[in-house]
């Protein structure tokens, strides 16, 4: 089990949580847990009589639980959020608090395969009760599968070749590591873009790993179904992928497309967004490298 103090510091920690305008007997959900540093912030907010629930699918999550009785952690998916909610008790809240993507501790933890600085088993696994892991993208998806995942997710041109390249190599012996996986990919890794392509790659097999953006689309719709009127959404992204879904569902409730116009050319729409896109300042860059490509977004449902 690992301790809080490996999590790091929660990014933009201060206006993601006064994004949230918490009202002193309210109920929130801060559905990305981690090592805690967002839920302690609602936490000191609350009254006696507010709650909080936090999830996280990570079970090492569970030893940062934090010993407060108007605190509930649940280690779940958040596309799980509205059943779990139910099963407390809970129908409606006042605000939603989520910081997508890895979290520091799952970084820095080499055996866990999430980073590029380590050599690992493919795994990346946020839950370890996954079936699917990276070892089995890598070494079991059919040649259009993987470039599906290299375009989508990583957002790679050269997707095919990649993919090709892979199949290439498994054919003499199974990719087992990070370490091996880079060696047969070498080609595509010239030194002044090497970390931004392996970021890439990385990505791509990691999302599709954990069914990140099927479980983001159902967490923002259920979101929308469980936040009382005026409930605020305060969310953290760290890609343009996560950003553009976030993005699109505050400004028109639908993730593709646009909405029916009435007789007189109005649509309705869900949220109004609050203040400006915040990203961090130099300052908390330096202190925390992962809050770099971080922009958050706050919305009230109307």
């Amino acid at each position: 089990m690992t301790t809080t103090m490996e999590y790091h510091n929660p990014v933009l920690l201060h206006p993601t949580v006064d994004g949230l305008n918490i009202k002193p007997d309210g109920v929130y959900v801060d559905v990305t847990f981690g090592g805690g540093g967002h839920s302690k912030e609602i936490l000191k907010r609350l009254g006696p009589n507010g709650k909080l629930f936090a999830f996280d699918q990570d079970e090492d999550a569970l030893a940062n639980a934090l010993p407060d009785e108007r605190f509930t952690l649940i280690n779940e998916n958040f596309r799980f959020i509205k059943r779990f909610l139910r099963f407390h008790g809970v129908k409606s809240v006042d605000g939603i608090l989520a910081d997508l993507g890895v979290s520091s501790h799952q970084f820095d933890v080499p055996e866990r395969g999430f980073s590029t600085r380590f050599d690992a088993d493919l795994d990346m696994r946020m839950s370890q009760k996954n079936d699917l892991n990276a070892y089995r993208v890598v070494n079991e998806y059919e040649e259009q599968d993987l470039r599906r995942v290299f375009f989508d997710y990583g957002e790679l041109k050269n997707a095919p070749v990649i993919a090709r390249t892979i199949l290439e190599a498994r054919e003499h012996h199974p990719i087992k590591t990070t370490d091996e996986l880079k060696d047969v990919l070498a080609k595509f890794l010239p030194e002044r873009v090497r970390n931004k392509v392996l970021a890439q790659i990385y990505q791509a097999i990691r999302i599709e790993v954990n069914h990140e953006m099927e479980a983001l689309k159902e967490f923002i719709e259920q979101s929308l179904e469980i936040l009382n009127p005026g409930g605020r959404f305060s969310v953290i992204s760290y890609h343009s992928l996560e950003d553009r879904l976030v993005k699109r569902f505050i400004k028109n409730g639908m993730f593709e497309g646009e909405p029916e116009r009435d007789f007189f050319g109005n649509f309705s729409v869900p949220y109004k967004t609050i203040g400006k896109l915040i990203i961090p300042d130099d300052a908390e860059i330096k202190i925390n490298n992962r809050a770099r490509s971080a922009k958050l977004r706050i919305a009230e449902k109307i």
